[in-house]
């Protein structure tokens, strides 16, 4: 049975499990830590930052950082809050989101961080890069577009759905998702009911025919924040 272990986050003074990741322990005790690459069915990546948090004064990301006795945890303050303003603009603004015409609207885990930051409208000017569309396979597409190259779905190929039906190829502003087939999505293998397409956090990777199957102002964040679910149990387990 793995200890316990001593750390510190917001000024909240913590026994944590040996093992778990700061992210991990922070959603324990109720503090949520803003996230996008990450999924909790999916080994940490580290690759959006979005969860960038200060390790006794040093920057660590908190979705693969596992806790050690003796941390002292900032995730919430001013200098940490902008960081992630920032982030968030500028995933907005390297790609084409156009958030009132996409079908993730309201489910969109980028559109609700957008939300729960205040971002009203990126400060930076828009790039309008020039993406494509991949509608070859019968029940599903992707739309490079919205992509923003958290992994997830070729994670959840590769690990959940034992396939590996989605990579990435090119570096720099040429990275992009692409199918592992020369034909495009339909030669891939990938299925309706692979979990690949459950885990994109936007509205790059999609399944067909079952769009607005929820209609929009019934959806996940259209009446609740992101993260307002942790931030609800730390409220209950502090009664």
């Amino acid at each position: 049975m793995s200890g316990q272990v001593p750390i510190v986050i917001d000024g909240a003074e913590l026994s944590v499990p040996e093992g778990r990741t700061i992210l991990e322990a922070a959603e324990g005790a109720g503090i949520y830590i803003p996230r996008l690459c990450y999924h909790p069915e999916l080994v940490p990546h580290g690759s959006c930052r979005v969860c960038t948090v200060l390790v006794n004064g040093r920057p660590q990301a908190a979705c693969t950082t596992p806790v050690a006795g003796g941390m002292v945890i900032e995730s919430s303050s001013e200098r940490l809050l902008e960081l992630r303003r920032r982030l968030i603009e500028m995933l907005f603004v390297e790609g084409n989101h156009f958030c009132m015409f996409c079908e993730r609207s309201g489910n969109c885990e980028l559109q609700a961080l957008a939300y729960r930051f205040g971002i009203a409208a990126p400060r930076y000017p828009f790039l309008f890069p020039k993406r494509a569309l991949d509608a070859t396979h019968p029940d599903a597409m992707i739309d490079h577009n919205r992509c923003v190259l958290c992994a997830r779905c070729l994670r959840a190929s590769r690990d959940l759905d034992r396939k590996h039906a989605l990579g990435f190829v090119g570096r720099g502003p040429g990275k992009r998702l692409a199918p592992s087939a020369q034909g495009g999505l339909a030669g891939t293998g990938l299925q309706v009911q692979d979990k690949a397409l459950d885990v994109c956090p936007v509205g790059s990777l999609l399944r067909k025919r079952v769009g607005y199957a929820v209609p929009v102002g019934e959806r996940t964040y259209d009446h609740r924040p992101i993260g307002s679910d942790v931030e609800s149990r730390g409220a209950v387990s502090s009664k």
